[in-house]
């Protein structure tokens, strides 16, 4: 087989046999001519550079005869292995790939477009995983053994990483990177068909007129994605707290402050919760809260600051549907330590939640807000959930599509009024409803 072949073959990936010699080969002739402390007081790009120079020198003193092409290459695979992540590297530059998905050595997948596709491509081994791992987890200063079989870090560039490793994973170490999302607006979330024209004037009136709201959805769906829209329409001149496990959020706005959760060190100290940065930012006289996922007892937390005069405020949620959503937040409230009977925070949940964008992947890998609910009921009343807008979905089309159509309904007196005190139009689809036993009469339905 050719260099060329050798290079540009999904077995080249794998690293392994004769290609697998000449990247090693060709790694540790590049690291005997380096000055590591003249390297590692260069920028990155920078440094990327200078390997690229020197190796180019040594395989043209020593290599083999390449084409302009193979030798590109070659040089590409060698400064990847020896400065990045390897056979990921190129992965983390295609911008069409949201997540990457390694299962032990000798299985990579990722998802495109909402689908998940096997690669053609593995580790040469193990132990080249592990050190591919060992080189993301240490960025963060964290570790790896066994000991300690689980990780969840963050890249420089954004990615979010989850590590877990023998013994807890049977299939080998198990590297799972999440891809920063690119922030969209609303209109181009338009243009991908996750929502229509109405809505989108909807939740700009909602957000303006400062609605909490609760984005729901599972894993993949896009709820940080639409939170950023979201977040995007608050107005200039407010202050805005991000919190978030990992930083993703990326608003525009000129008076933001973000706030990151801290792991424990390896000594087991230091975690900041996000609990903690909830409470914090308290005390930091905010306009506007944005949690980029409540999972604890800091749901207890945002709900209190959400009915004690901080409207506005935006967080997201795991759950299937909008009453999911509601009960979800519960139970996780119910997890703080301070011990409050299930009544009362139903009471909470009552008086802190205005509104839920519940988010739904559908089976052909699409992303779309499915349905936009207000919340209708007071102090101990049961949840009253009023759909606004529903998506009513059509059987999957020849193609492999999900198609179907938004229907809107009438919003409740109570958003009605509130909107139009904060001036703020209601989108003509949908009208206010005559009276309560409308909206119970629809619901029923």
């Amino acid at each position: 087989m050719s260099l060329r072949a050798r290079i540009t073959s999904p077995e080249e990936n794998g690293a392994t046999g004769e290609d697998s010699h000449l990247v090693v080969t060709y790694r540790a002739k590049l690291l005997e001519e380096i000055d590591l402390a003249e390297m590692s007081a260069l920028a990155a790009a920078d440094r990327r550079t200078r390997l690229e120079r020197v190796l180019g020198h040594i395989i043209s003193r020593e290599g083999p005869v390449l084409s302009t092409v193979e030798r590109a290459q070659l040089i590409r695979r060698v400064v990847d292995e020896a400065l990045g992540l390897g056979i990921l590297e190129p992965l983390l530059e295609d911008a069409s790939i949201t997540e990457i998905m390694v299962n032990g050595p000798d299985q990579i997948f990722v998802e495109r477009g909402g689908r998940v596709e096997q690669l053609p491509m593995r580790f040469g081994s193990h132990d080249q995983l592990m050190q591919t791992i060992e080189r993301i987890v240490s960025t963060v200063n964290r570790r790896v053994d066994e000991s300690n079989p689980m990780v969840d870090a963050r890249l420089p560039s954004g990615e979010r990483v989850n590590v877990i490793i023998p013994p807890l994973s049977l299939t080998g170490a198990t590297l799972t990177i999440r891809r920063f999302p690119r922030a969209f607006t609303l209109n181009e979330m338009l243009n991908f068909g996750s929502l229509d024209e109405q809505m989108v004037l909807l939740l700009s009136a909602l957000v303006q007129a400062k609605f909490n709201i609760i984005v729901s959805g599972a894993t993949g769906t896009g709820k940080t994605t639409l939170l950023n829209a979201l977040s995007g329409l608050i107005p200039e001149g407010e202050r805005i707290i991000t919190i978030e496990d990992s930083a993703e959020l990326q608003l525009q706005q000129a008076h933001v402050i973000r706030l990151e959760s801290r792991p424990a060190n390896v000594e087991g100290k230091g975690h900041i919760s996000i609990r903690d940065l909830v409470r914090n930012s308290l005390r930091m006289r905010p306009d506007r809260i944005v949690v980029g996922e409540v999972r604890g007892g800091e749901s207890l937390d945002m709900l209190q600051a959400m009915s004690t005069g901080h409207d506005g405020s935006l967080a997201t949620v795991h759950a299937n549907n909008a009453e999911d959503a509601l009960m979800r937040l519960q139970t996780l409230a119910s997890m703080s330590e301070i011990k409050i009977p299930f009544e009362a925070l139903h009471d909470q949940i009552n008086s802190a939640v205005d509104v839920i964008v519940q988010l739904t992947r559908h089976a052909d890998g699409s992303r779309r807000i499915t349905e936009i609910a207000v919340l209708d009921s007071h102090g101990s009343d049961a949840y009253r959930i009023v759909s606004a807008v529903r998506f009513k979905a059509r059987p999957m089309d020849a193609d492999g599509r999900i198609r179907g159509a938004f229907q809107y309904f009438p919003l409740p007196r109570r958003v009605a009024e509130r909107l139009y005190m904060a001036n703020q139009p209601i989108p003509q689809a949908f009208g206010v409803a005559e009276s309560e036993e409308q909206l119970l009469t629809r619901e029923a339905k």
